[in-house]
């Protein structure tokens, strides 16, 4: 994926913090801008020293015009022109360091990656504590491919300026490519606090755990790779593909490994259940709860295939029960509590745990699905109906969804292979 180009920074308002020049053979420095010494002081800086001032005071007047000439371009979309008065100002002025920083992001906006990092080091060489220029450094390193080069930048910027999101996203995505997921991983979590909508920021975090999965299973396959640990972080990993056979096979062999493993067999449990295959879900579950009764989602899982599948909403109720004394938040276990309260008619305790599921996953069509159903029995038909709009709703976005998704992998497929 190619870098988010998004400056950081913006100009840096070089003129208050001008820097003297040298206005005579010995390069004395003066301070001053378009303000008039004192007669006394020309008198005793000498008729040299004079004409070196009003020399300085001719380059003053020059540096103020390329300078806005220079923004003037800038507001008016002409890169180039704005590039061609910063290089003529740190031409006639090479002590101005905020220009180097203005004349490099120019250069980075254009791509021109080497001339930025040249004259950004120019500028961060005359002033250190110039942040803006270490973050745009960085960024022109990254982009040349100098990885170990742009975190060393990257990093001495974010040390004075913690809250450069740019920064801090151009920093994760070198150390992707230096292989430091866990500094990735790091510097990303509390980006995605900040920027939660930012997708970027995901596909990193993601990319960053997935490559940590994959060297603690490759460390745990040089272990001991029959491990029950070994098949069952590969189970997971297959899953996570949706690579349900794959993953089968492995969970099959970490529980032939450790058959007293209720991790093993709750992961079998899951895994039969999203196949669909519910007496094979129902043996692993109940091999897990006979060693750990404490597991509320084996519970949850348990009442789920008897109300739904098995048609005994009253055991399963039970099961459900259980697992919400233990764990009240499971949104999935409301909305299958209030299925087996409306098909035992208990309409009335169905709506108030349908109404908690709605609130724990206001995208979800079901729980709408079934209020319709327990009001309909209430005779509530107002309430019915808006129900069952707000479930026909939300399924038509979830399908829109699937069907958008679907036609994009078709797409891609087709442009594979014309």
């Amino acid at each position: 994926m190619r870098a988010r180009l998004t400056m950081t920074g913006p100009d840096v308002d070089w003129w208050p913090m001008m820097p003297v020049f040298c206005i005579s053979a010995l390069r004395v420095r003066v301070a001053f801008r378009r303000a008039m010494l004192p007669i006394g002081a020309l008198l005793l800086l000498g008729s040299c020293a004079v004409g070196a001032l009003a020399q300085a005071g001719d380059t003053d007047a020059r540096v103020e015009q390329l300078y806005g000439a220079a923004k003037s371009a800038q507001s008016h979309g002409d890169r180039a022109g704005a590039i061609r008065n910063y290089e003529e100002l740190v031409r006639i002025a090479p002590d101005v360091a905020p220009a180097y920083n203005n004349l490099g992001m120019l250069y980075l906006d254009e791509r021109q990656y080497p001339k930025a990092a040249e004259v950004l080091k120019k500028g961060i060489s005359l002033d250190p504590k110039m942040t803006s220029a270490s973050a745009l450094l960085g960024i022109a390193l990254f982009e040349m491919g100098r990885y170990p080069e742009s975190r060393t930048a990257l990093e001495t910027a974010l040390r004075s300026n913690p809250q450069d999101d740019n920064a801090q996203l151009f920093l994760a995505k070198d150390l992707v490519q230096l292989k430091d997921m866990s500094a990735a991983a790091a510097v990303l979590r509390p980006l995605a606090q900040r920027e939660p909508k930012n997708q970027e920021v995901w596909y990193l975090l993601g990319q960053a755990y997935m490559q940590l999965s994959e060297q603690a299973l490759t460390r745990m396959s040089a272990i001991d790779p029959d491990s029950m640990l070994a098949h069952d972080v590969s189970g997971e990993v297959m899953e996570d593909m949706k690579n349900y056979q794959g993953a089968l096979v492995e969970y099959k062999k970490a529980a032939a490994v450790a058959p007293a493993d209720t991790g093993a067999h709750y992961h079998l449990g899951n895994l039969y259940w999203k196949l669909s295959q519910w007496d094979d879900a129902l043996q692993q579950l109940n091999l897990v709860l006979k060693d750990d009764p404490w597991n509320c989602q084996a519970w949850a899982q348990v009442g789920n295939i008897l109300v739904d599948q098995k048609a005994q909403p009253d055991q399963g109720l039970e099961d459900l029960n259980r697992a919400l004394r233990q764990c009240p938040d499971l949104a999935q276990a409301h909305v299958d509590r209030g299925d087996a309260l409306v098909k035992l008619g208990r309409n009335r305790e169905a709506i108030q745990d349908l109404q908690t599921a709605e609130r724990e996953n206001p995208s979800d069509p079901m729980p709408h699905f079934f209020l319709s159903r327990a009001y309909k029995a209430l005779g509530d038909s107002g309430q019915m109906k808006t129900e069952m709009e707000a479930y026909a709703k939300l399924q038509a976005a979830a399908s829109a969804a699937v069907a958008a998704r679907a036609a994009e992998v078709m797409k891609a497929t087709q442009d594979v292979h014309p």
